[in-house]
This record gives C-alpha cells, sequence and structure tokens, in this order.
C-alpha cells in the first residue's frame, strides 16, 4: 500500500503540554491497523490487539472510532465443521470505501459502463472475451516474474503471490491441509467484477496456468468477502493453457 496516511479523514489537533497531537498517534494506530485487516481480511480484536501490541481496551477504542467513520464493518465469524459452545467471536473487516482509499479503483463507473454497453451489443462471449484480453498483460508480467519459480505448484503459488503483491494485489501464498492456498487482500476491479464475474473468472484461469494445475477459487472480494481466496489441491491435475477455469464458491 502506497500510502495510508489520513484514511480517517479527521485532521489533527495539536496538544500545547508537549507539541505533539493525540490524533496524530491515533491516526498512526489506525493505519497499521488497516493495512493488518488489507492484508489479513477478517480479523478479530484479539488477534489485531496481538499483532499490534495493544491492550484489548486500545484496540476497542480504535476499531470503536472506525466503526463509526464506516472504514470497518462487524461480522459474526464463520465457523466451519462443529461450531463448540457459545456466540462465535466477531471479526472486522474493510468496508469498500476503506479499502479504495488503499489501493486504486479510478474510473469504476466508465469500466462498469463500458462492459454493460459490451454485454448488450455483444453478448456475454464479448464480455469473457474482454476480460482474458484485460488480464492478458497481467499474465506475462507474473510469468516473467516467475521464471525461475520451479514446477512445484505450491513454490510456484508462492512466486505467484510475490508478483501480484507487486501489481498492488497485497497476495500470500499458504500450505494447507489439503494443498496450498492463495489469498488476494486486494482487488482493484472489485467494483466491476462484482456485476461482470467473467473479471474473477478470467483471474482464476490466469493463476491456474501460472501455477500450472486446477485450482478452486472459494471466494472473492467482489462478492464480499475480506479476501480472494484460491485453493490449489495437493494432487492436482494439470490444465491446458487455453482451458477455461471458472469461479467456484463453496461458502454460499
Amino acid at each position: 500500500m502506497k500510502n495510508v496516511a489520513g484514511l480517517s479523514g479527521h485532521r489533527p489537533t495539536v496538544v500545547p503540554a508537549d507539541g505533539r497531537s493525540a490524533s496524530v498517534a491515533d491516526l498512526s494506530t489506525r493505519d497499521r491497523v488497516t493495512q493488518l485487516l488489507l492484508e489479513r481480511g477478517a480479523t478479530t480484536a484479539a488477534q489485531l490487539g496481538s499483532a499490534l501490541g495493544l491492550s484489548p481496551a486500545a484496540i476497542r477504542r480504535h476499531l470503536d472510532a472506525m466503526l463509526a467513520d464506516g472504514d470497518v464493518v462487524a461480522r459474526e465469524q464463520a465457523v466451519r465443521g462443529h461450531r463448540g459452545r457459545g456466540r462465535p467471536a466477531k471479526v472486522f473487516v474493510l468496508t469498500d470505501a476503506a479499502r479504495i482509499r488503499c489501493g486504486t479503483h479510478h474510473y469504476d463507473n466508465m469500466a462498469t459502463a463500458a462492459l454493460r454497453w459490451i454485454s448488450r451489443n455483444g453478448g456475454a462471449e464479448a464480455v469473457e472475451a474482454f476480460a482474458t484480453d484485460q488480464v492478458a498483460a497481467l499474465e506475462a508480467r507474473c510469468r516473467a516474474a516467475m521464471e525461475d519459480a520451479g514446477e512445484d505448484p505450491l513454490a510456484r503459488a508462492e512466486a505467484l503471490a510475490g508478483a501480484l503483491t507487486a501489481e498492488g494485489y497485497a497476495a500470500n501464498a499458504s500450505t494447507i491441509a489439503s494443498g496450498g492456498q492463495l489469498c488476494q487482500h486486494h482487488c482493484p476491479v472489485a467494483h466491476v467484477a462484482a456485476e461482470f464475474p467473467q473479471l474473477c473468472e478470467a483471474e482464476t484461469a490466469v493463476i491456474s496456468r501460472l501455477v500450472g494445475t486446477h485450482v478452486q477459487r472459494l471466494a472473492t472480494i467482489a462478492h464480499g468477502d475480506g479476501v480472494c481466496t484460491t485453493h490449489i489441491p495437493t494432487q492436482p491435475r494439470r490444465v491446458q493453457s487455453g482451458k477455461t477455469v471458472t469461479t467456484v464458491r463453496t461458502d454460499r
């Protein structure tokens, strides 16, 4: 993230006693909270406080301020499998407005209007062709950055995460029990992709080709999730370069 200063939109006030504004310090901490939420997606107050070295009361004060300003929303934590006793913990997620200020969403309205025109005049196939063409340059740049990644899919996923981060996607890769997982914490076209999922599908196909295996998209920012999550199976099957890979949501 190039610049997170001033995310809250507040002007610092001067405190004559020591010449330092309390709100300046608050903004610095809030920027760190924003950065963590951008990188991790949905996160509990306890996790944020632990990562930042803040007491529960301190992190709650910042989160309450961000809630009041519309920078975050609180949701119940999704529980997979057997749910224990008690209410699920709350997680905090950046709002669309806060996410926009963290990246570049220029010309969203014009892009959406253009895709609507393409859809009306050329149909769904034209939109799909447009989306494929748009991600071609990204694929070429990422492929060049992954030149020394080798053949192992998980190693390639790690290299791809680095390449996507350089492109502004704030990505990371990790190993899980069922294989690997690629997470993108920022999407520069989320608002447009919410109406035209072909953009997500074209991007998923790029990930599949670059990693060298079949992949499965589990969640997307465009559909309201905190993070774009792509699963890489343990024993995947290789895909041909031109094969279409669809976005599959398993959380709904």
